[in-house]
């Protein structure tokens, strides 16, 4: 694997590396004090900050601050990475034609750049993922309740696709919201909204179930389905003991269970 690292270049130091990596095709961090602007589909502005900056050979581009998981700003796979020095600034800009996208970051001072030369396999084998529990329980409805019968996956509702509807030992219709991790009070409350979409389909007087199957929950989504008349059964994917164990960690293909997702440029 090759790797340039160069620490406080000067502007013209710092484009001739990110033409040469842009060239070997590398992936390339920035660190230093930047604006960011985004003119698109919206537009964002993010005055003067010390940040990084993530140029993935594929297109992406990642701003990243000292807080989250996720960019602040970002482009997808597919955008082309330009560089130049103007006004004085480093200029790298991510511009993405269809749609009409660009992101455009300006280093007043950069502390460091780096550039590596990535290979090797991109796919991930995931294990204890929701596809995982979901089969478990299809494979095993007992793992629900006893009597449990699954009659469809991914059913719409009004509240969106449920992850197992079917119906109880006594014929009662059964949503069963599935997660592979602790979970807290979103979880519940989704699952309120599905429970509350089928009842609104189904005859009145229809006594209609939930239950969130996860591996453990917080005390306020217990109080929450408590409150609803909601279940919890504690129950984790097949070889996922660790979804179990206090991992918050997101899967590595997916974004958190619970995550409603960000705006796409703050």
């Amino acid at each position: 694997m090759t790797a340039t690292t160069l620490h406080d270049p000067a502007h013209r130091e710092a484009l001739w590396a990110l033409e040469s990596a842009f060239e070997r095709g590398d992936l390339v961090t920035l660190f230093g004090d930047c604006t960011v602007e985004y003119d698109g589909r919206a537009a964002s502005s993010l005055g003067p900050g010390a940040r990084l900056l993530v140029l993935k050979p594929d297109g992406a581009a990642l701003v990243h601050t000292d807080e989250g998981r996720t960019p602040v700003n970002w482009q997808p796979p597919g955008s082309e990475h330009r560089a130049a020095v103007r006004d004085g600034r480093l200029r790298v800009r991510s511009v993405r034609t269809s749609p009409a996208e660009t992101l455009d970051v300006r280093f007043s001072d950069v502390e460091q750049l780096a550039a590596y030369g990535v290979t090797g396999g991109r796919g991930v084998d995931v294990v204890g993922s929701e596809a995982d529990l979901k089969r478990r329980v299809l494979a095993e409805p007992e793992t629900v309740e006893p009597g449990f019968e699954p009659l469809a996956t991914e059913r719409e509702s009004e509240a969106g696709p449920i992850d197992v509807f079917g119906r109880d030992a006594e014929g009662r219709p059964l949503v069963v919201e599935l997660k592979r991790r602790r979970v807290g009070p979103d979880a519940a409350g989704q699952l309120a909204r599905y429970v509350a979409a089928i009842e609104r389909e189904m005859p009145d007087g229809t006594d209609v179930r939930g239950v969130l199957v996860a591996p453990s929950i917080t005390d306020r989504a217990a109080d929450l389905l408590a409150e609803d008349g909601l279940d919890h059964v504690a129950a984790a994917p097949p070889d996922g003991s660790a979804a179990g164990k206090g991992d918050d960690g997101p899967s590595p293909t997916a974004p958190d269970d619970d995550d409603d997702g960000a705006d796409r440029h703050s």
